[in-house]
């Protein structure tokens, strides 16, 4: 069983995957931690180092790997379904998940965020609405071709679950 659960930054995909990796006793995976293990750098240094294009080369590559694993819950980076044939790889390797968590609750957990993001970095809270807003307008078409979409503020893993056992 893989799923890949996708969505805006702060929708909680690494914290949905890593409760239901204990709750589905199956290792999980966060793609951008798992990358800079891989390159020993972090995602920003990458960025400021290398670029977009290279860094997102590297992400689909990662994303490859954890593909061929047997048993996995993927949280993917924001962008990562935005680029190449990543979303058709995701689909295609296993259940893929959208967190679909609406705009205004972004901000709060952004604005609120102990992480540092460096798109975010420093705009007000006017600012990081229209940020996600724009965001969300470019990314929705890739994020909607996943096979299951959940909306909410408050997503449960026993509702992912519950997609995997349908």
């Amino acid at each position: 069983m893989k799923v890949f659960l996708i969505g805006y930054m702060g929708c909680g995909k690494s914290t949905l995957g890593r409760k239901l990796s204990e709750q589905l006793n199956i290792p999980f995976v966060d793609l951008d931690k798992y990358i800079e293990e891989k390159y020993f750098k972090s995602i920003p240094q990458i960025f400021a180092e290398e670029g977009e294009t290279a860094f997102r080369k590297k992400e689909q590559k990662a994303l490859m790997e954890v593909a061929d694993f047997d048993r996995v819950i993927v949280a993917t980076g924001g962008g990562a379904p935005c680029f190449f044939d990543n979303m058709e790889l995701m689909n295609q390797a296993g259940l893929c998940v959208f967190l679909d968590v609406p705009t205004a609750a972004l901000a709060d957990r952004l604005s609120q965020s102990k992480t540092e993001r460096p798109l975010i970095k420093g705009k007000s809270n006017e600012e990081l609405l229209a940020f996600i807003e724009n965001a969300m307008a470019v990314r929705r078409p890739f994020y909607e071709k996943a096979k299951c979409i959940l909306k909410g503020d408050q997503i449960l893993p026993e509702q992912i679950i519950a997609e995997i056992k349908n």
